[in-house]
C-alpha cells in the first residue's frame, strides 16, 4: 500500500506532511503521530513508515513498536496511544458518516452508498479524515473528483 492519492501530490515527493495511507495505519495501530514528529524522522524513516504493512493485529503491533521506538530516539517520549476502533467507520460500506454527507453536500456532491461501497476502506478513511470540522479540508473536492464520484 504504497500508492499516494492525486491530491496529496504537492506533498508527496518530499513526504513533509503525513501522507493518508500511513495516517490509516496510525488509527489502525493507536499512535497518536504528531506533525513534529514526523518531521524529525529522516526520509528513509518515512518511506519505512509508508511501506510497512499495517493491517492484521501483529502487523499493527509490530507497526506500533516500530513508531514508538523512532519517536522515543527522536524526541526522547512515545507518542500518545489512542485506543483502536473495533468498528471503525471507513470499514462500514454501509453507512455514510454524518460529517462526510455535510461535508459533500456543502461542495454540491451527493455520495450515495452504493459509491460509498465501491470505495476502497483507505478512500473511504480519506474522505472522513477530510470531512472533519477540525481538518483543513481544502483536499475533500479533489480527493471526491479522484474517487470518481463527480
Amino acid at each position: 500500500m504504497s500508492d499516494f492519492f492525486q491530491f496529496e501530490a504537492d506533498f508527496v515527493d518530499s513526504l513533509r506532511c503525513i501522507p493518508m495511507q500511513v495516517r490509516f495505519k496510525l488509527d489502525n495501530c493507536g499512535v497518536k503521530l504528531k506533525l513534529s514528529h514526523w518531521h524529525q524522522f529522516t526520509e528513509p524513516e518515512r518511506q519505512t513508515l509508508v511501506e510497512m504493512p499495517c493491517t492484521s493485529k501483529e502487523e499493527c503491533q509490530k507497526y506500533r513498536e516500530f513508531l514508538q521506538h523512532l519517536i522515543v530516539e527522536k524526541t526522547g517520549t512515545p507518542a500518545k496511544e489512542l485506543p483502536i476502533e473495533e468498528n471503525p467507520a471507513w470499514m462500514n460500506e454501509e453507512e455514510i458518516p454524518q460529517a462526510t454527507q455535510t461535508k459533500a453536500a456543502e461542495s454540491s456532491v451527493n455520495i450515495t452508498v452504493k459509491e460509498w461501497k465501491k470505495l476502497t476502506p483507505l478512500q473511504r478513511f480519506a474522505l472522513i479524515k477530510l470531512s472533519r470540522p477540525s481538518h483543513e479540508n481544502k483536499n475533500f473536492y479533489p480527493a471526491v473528483e479522484e474517487f470518481g464520484l463527480v
